[in-house]
């Protein structure tokens, strides 16, 4: 053998081999099992989907509409949905259909649908009438169509009828029940040939109902007509919605639109028996389901794109589903819940503020609450704290009462030096003028000096005793408008004979003009009491050589200043934080409540205080009140 053809040989046998991997590899991907099983459920299903009217044209559109994302849900094959139209059915006068058939013929020649399915009575009837030419041995499923429009002798062993049925009986008893007091029922209804199949149809239904309402018929009105009158209906009217695919005009309605062109001008409620047109424009009621044809309709295709003979699928025509109404439409016309029928449901109910905003309430009527607790616990406690106070300035006034006593007590040799001098006086005044008046020409311009005297000196031991009674009155707390120097000046004049008595300067230096504070003078001259006799105290407890004992006040900013130095030995360091502390004293005989209740009384007109050394000896006591504003 030559070379060349070793090589057309080996190109051969690898050429073989990789052919016979291809067919291996290709083996193993099919899938196994009977012949016709499995590939079966891949192939390609053709589904011809008639509508009488429109794809967009109600209520056919809804059943349509649900039927094909149905069929693409549960169908185990890849579809191709394919929809045609039948327009003569839009038509008061349908011209020849003749050219839709070639049209269709043409379309599928040599490539037929797998099954064919009707929507609606005009499209049952044209595939039952041409089905011979176009689809002879095609099965069929006729669905949405009222059992009336069904002609059975035209039905084949390859048609299968998912037909419903109106009862119009129960859609007008449904209006008597809702609204009682109802007279008359405008029907509105286009003038196409199906239309004026159902006016006669109705009419006959509804004789029973004949002498209890008047039925008037719009099927002879144009649609703008139509609108007239149904915005101007007298009372115990209403509209009932039939079928409007063409007025008496000839012009082609699609349903919805043209029902909410009549819902906006209506001033009578609207009632229907189909589901598509309820949910915005009708009040409801016994209807026919989308769903329940749907599901009927879909299960019907499936089992003859899977093998099953139409003729052992059969399904009885579906009637009124149960009621259901809007509720806004029953709140609009005033339709009390109380007359529908048992069963019915209630759709489109607007939530209550309490099932809308629940959370929101239930957070607020917490917080309300909390706050409500808070704030009657502060109440609580801010009367409590009110009697407190009013108790403590209670106990605080016969506190300060008892240690003005106190006070009074270490005055009484002052007191009766006040008072002795004036009654001495008083006495020998009275004594002398006695005198005088016994004589033989009494002088009566010496008299009127004498007499002039013993007013005078009345009238200073009165001022004592009127200081002594200020002092030791019992009273409650009471804040006025006082000015500080007279006040501080009324407290000095009742030590001033103590302090003689003790050989002690007391000096006292008022500020150039008027302080005026508010707060209680009995309470203020107390303070300034127990801080000049302190003082004094202070001095002759050390037998100091220098025995002085100054009070000034003077102003400081928006405060008015009492201060009070002497000339004693001063403050330890260690207790000038302490000088203020109940019970502290360092005194033999002394019990530590005198400075605590002056600080109380001073803190009491939101004052302030305070004890220091001077640098040149002595203590130094400054208290500091809020000037008035004026």
């Amino acid at each position: 053998m030559s070379a060349s053809g070793t090589i057309r040989t080996v190109k051969f046998w690898r050429g073989t081999a990789i052919m016979l991997w291809l067919g291996l590899i290709l083996a193993a991907c099919t899938p196994s099992g009977p012949a016709g099983a499995e590939p079966r459920y891949r192939e390609l299903k053709r589904v011809l989907l008639l509508h009488s009217f429109g794809r967009e044209f109600r209520p056919w559109s809804e059943y349509a509409r649900s039927i094909k994302a149905e069929l693409e849900r549960q169908s185990p094959w890849p579809l191709d949905i394919q929809e045609h139209t039948l327009l003569t059915a839009r038509f008061n006068n349908p011209g020849p259909e003749a050219p839709f058939v070639e049209y269709l013929s043409s379309l599928y020649q040599g490539a037929l649908p797998d099954i064919v399915v009707s929507i609606g009575a005009p499209a049952a009837r044209f595939v039952q009438q041409y089905r011979g030419k176009l689809f002879p041995d095609t099965p069929t499923v006729v669905t949405v169509v009222e059992q009336r429009l069904v002609n059975p002798v035209d039905l084949t062993d390859r048609d299968v009828v998912v037909a419903v049925r109106n009862d119009f009986v129960a859609a007008f008893n449904n209006i008597l029940q809702l609204l009682p007091d109802t007279r008359t029922v405008a029907v509105v209804i286009g003038a196409s040939p199906l239309e004026k199949f159902w006016i006669e149809e109705v009419k006959r239904e509804l004789k029973p109902l004949e002498g209890r309402i008047d039925l008037v018929w719009y099927s002879d009105l144009s649609f703008d007509n139509i609108l007239k009158r149904a915005s101007a209906l007298p009372q115990h009217t209403v509209l009932f919605w039939g079928l409007m695919s063409v007025d008496a005009a000839g012009i082609v309605h699609e349903g919805d639109i043209a029902l909410q062109s009549l819902h906006a001008v209506a001033n009578v409620p609207i009632f229907s028996y189909q589901e598509p047109f309820f949910g915005g424009s009708t009040v409801g009621g016994p209807m026919h389901s989308v769903s329940e044809t749907t599901s009927k309709t879909v299960d019907a295709v499936i089992k003859i794109l899977g093998g099953e003979k139409p003729a052992n699928i059969a399904h009885p025509p579906i009637g009124f589903a149960p009621p259901k109404y809007d509720w806004r439409e029953l709140q609009r016309w005033d339709i009390s819940e109380s007359n529908l029928p048992p069963g019915s449901e209630i759709l489109f109910r607007e939530p209550t503020l309490w099932e809308r905003y629940r959370w929101q309430v239930l957070l607020l009527a917490s917080v309300i609450l909390v706050q409500s607790g808070l704030i009657g616990g502060l109440l609580h406690e801010r009367r409590r704290r009110q009697c407190a106070e009013i108790e403590s300035r209670q106990r605080l006034a016969e506190l300060a009462h008892v240690n003005r006593y106190a006070a009074a007590g270490e005055l009484t040799a002052s007191i009766a030096h006040e008072l002795n001098q004036p009654l001495g006086s008083i006495l020998t005044n009275t004594e002398t003028a006695e005198l005088m008046l016994k004589g033989a020409s009494p002088n009566l311009e010496e008299i009127g000096e004498i007499l002039a005297d013993i007013r005078r000196d009345d009238q200073r031991a009165s001022e004592v005793i009127r200081r002594l009674r200020s002092v030791l009155r019992k009273t409650p707390f009471e804040v006025r408008d006082i000015e500080l120097n007279a006040t501080v000046r009324d407290a000095i004049g009742l030590v001033v004979a103590l302090a003689n008595g003790r050989r002690i300067a007391l000096t006292y230096m008022p500020a150039l003009f008027d302080l005026h504070v508010k707060g209680d003078p009995v309470q203020l001259q107390q303070v300034i009491l127990n801080l000049i006799i302190n003082a004094m105290d202070a001095i002759s407890d050390a037998e100091m050589v220098k025995r002085e004992v100054s009070v000034s006040t003077v102003r400081a900013g928006a405060h008015a200043e009492i201060r009070v130095d002497d000339t004693g030995p001063g403050i330890a360091a260690s207790d000038l934080a302490k000088v203020f502390d109940p019970f502290f004293t360092t005194k033999p005989q002394g019990i530590g409540i005198g400075l605590a209740i002056a600080r109380t009384i001073i803190e009491a007109h939101d004052g302030m205080i305070s004890a220091a050394n001077r640098s040149s000896g002595g203590a130094l006591f400054t208290i500091r009140l809020p000037i008035m504003r004026r």
